[in-house]
């Protein structure tokens, strides 16, 4: 039976010498199996042309198919566009032309002629079919945080002629100010202009800030071409020097990294190990794939920093780079009382998690705004981030710092309301929030922490979701303190800052952030 389906494998049509061009000049990177695109209609890199060759005639159906995050082990794809046709023997072309309007990532072309499927491959597979490259301003900083003052490099790629600059922020600008629609930021500068044709065959350098005295906090560069294309850059102005004000907010900038699935090696599938085992290590330099904005940025992170310019809190913004750099955590306890980490700070190195742990140990305090905090390990080399264990089996469990660790995860597929367990036995967090025992509020999952034997002595819990993900396996949010006087809340899920704005809420977490900057 093998003998026969090889036979006739070897005699079913097949495509000789496929390539793919993109009608003009290629991109920095471009290969025989991928081109890049720039559909804006100016009849300069506007479609992917697939070359091929026939010996008989034959049909050729070609899908171009969107690849997505694996998940429990799946790669999932779906099709953006569809074309079938008969050719007769000899060479040939199918084209595709993306729309204006297709997002900036890249494509596999799947073809099919016969019983032959090219471009079946998934994240670990071998190349097999044409990539295509749509681009829209792929713009990205080579460092994560900048100190004022600092120049800061952004690197460019995009084949626009004129580009307009401008940054943008979170803080009140103190005059009538433009928001951006994708970040919500506040225009900090006035755009400027910048004659970009002399790249348009590849990425390049740009020196384009100097923060001068803007204050602390996170700030995005937006480049804007004339046909409508856009793309952002992140980057976090640190403080001067560390403890100008006493509460460090540290943002989850490797977490950010690893959730990165942009395309850098071009075969259709994200550079991440959430796409593939095979990736060990992402690149820090890459721009993120969602025009420039960091995953599920709008839903968490921007609702804590909201939630800051509406209480007007003053705090020191630090990428994970900026805790990595800091001595010892008997260093960071002298430079603040709270150290927040809003988001999902899922990955640290060993330093990082030597400092916190010292940190907390020598009576620093810490709130975790999410959750699945200091999961795993991982390690700087150079410009890449390399995964390690989690930490839990490398004898240094999570909860034991947190609180709290990761229980798992439904992917959001059934949230509840978190119901009040500790308003009788620590009233000040729920003080005017209008909840106490037995009152629910909130709508949260997707995933979700709980305690462990490993949790310190005395962490109490202030509100659970029972059985969230099945019997036994609830949600927790919790707080404790040690006799070092450390002082330690857990949010216990990963989107309780997306509830930032609903009054019980903004109160409770006003009430753990006096509670905890308080000596």
């Amino acid at each position: 039976m093998n003998a026969l389906f090889l036979a006739a494998l070897a005699l079913a049509p097949a495509l000789h010498n496929l390539h793919v061009t993109n009608g003009s000049t290629p991109f920095a990177g471009d290969r025989p199996l991928l081109t890049t695109v720039s559909p804006n209609g100016d009849g300069f890199r506007d479609k992917a042309v697939v070359h091929f060759r026939l010996t008989r005639p034959a049909r050729v159906a070609m899908d171009v198919v969107a690849t997505n995050m694996v998940r429990a082990g799946k790669g999932g794809t779906s099709t953006v566009w569809h074309t079938s046709r008969l050719f007769g023997p000899g060479p040939d072309t199918l084209t595709w032309r993306p729309a204006p309007s297709t997002q900036p990532r890249t494509y596999i072309l799947r073809l099919r002629v016969g019983s032959r499927t090219y471009g079946a491959y998934g994240p670990q597979g071998r190349q097999d079919a044409p990539v295509v490259r749509v681009q829209g301003i792929d713009a990205a900083f080579t460092k994560r945080s900048y100190a004022p003052g600092e120049s800061a490099e952004l690197r460019l790629a995009t084949d626009a002629r004129v580009l307009r600059l401008q940054v943008f922020a979170y803080q009140s600008p103190g005059r009538p100010s433009e928001q951006d629609v994708h970040t919500s930021g506040l225009a900090k500068t006035d755009p400027i202009r910048i004659d970009w044709g002399a790249h348009r065959g590849g990425p390049a350098l740009l020196r384009v800030v100097r923060a001068g005295d803007w204050p602390s906090g996170l700030y995005f560069v937006r480049a804007t071409a004339s046909d409508g294309r856009v793309g952002y850059a992140p980057f976090i102005v640190r403080p001067r020097v560390l403890g100008t004000q006493r509460v460090a907010v540290v943002l989850a900038t490797n977490t950010w990294a690893a959730y990165n699935f942009e395309d850098a090696d071009g075969d259709g599938w994200g550079d991440s190990w959430y796409v593939s085992g095979r990736h060990r290590s992402v690149d820090l330099e890459r721009p993120f794939l969602d025009f420039g904005v960091p995953f599920r940025f709008r839903d968490w992170d921007l609702e804590f920093i909201a939630w800051l310019n509406r209480t007007g809190h003053g705090v020191d913004f630090l990428s994970d780079d900026d805790l990595d750099r800091v001595a010892s955590g008997a260093e960071l306890v002298r430079r603040y009382d709270l150290v927040v980490f809003p988001g999902h700070e899922e990955y640290v190195t060993r330093h990082e998690y030597d400092v916190i742990q010292r940190y907390r140990d020598v009576g620093g305090n810490l709130a975790f705004l999410a959750a699945n905090n200091l999961y795993r390990r991982v390690d700087r080399v150079g410009q890449t981030l390399v995964r390690r264990a989690p930490w839990r089996n490398l004898g240094r469990p999570e909860a034991s710092v947190v609180g709290v660790q990761y229980v798992g995860s439904n992917n959001g597929s059934r949230q509840a309301g978190y119901t009040v367990t500790g308003a009788s036995h620590e009233p000040w967090a729920f003080e005017g929030t209008g909840l106490s025992d037995g009152a629910v509020f909130g709508r949260y999952g997707i995933e979700i922490d709980a305690r462990t034997a490993a949790s310190p002595q005395g962490t109490g819990v202030l509100a659970r979701i029972p059985d969230l993900l099945g019997t036994g396996r609830s949600a927790e949010m919790t707080y404790y303190e040690t006799p070092a006087g450390a002082k330690a809340f857990a949010a216990g899920v990963i989107n309780f800052g997306a509830s930032l704005g609903e009054p019980a809420v903004d109160r409770l977490l006003a009430n753990v952030w006096a509670r905890l900057t308080t000596p």
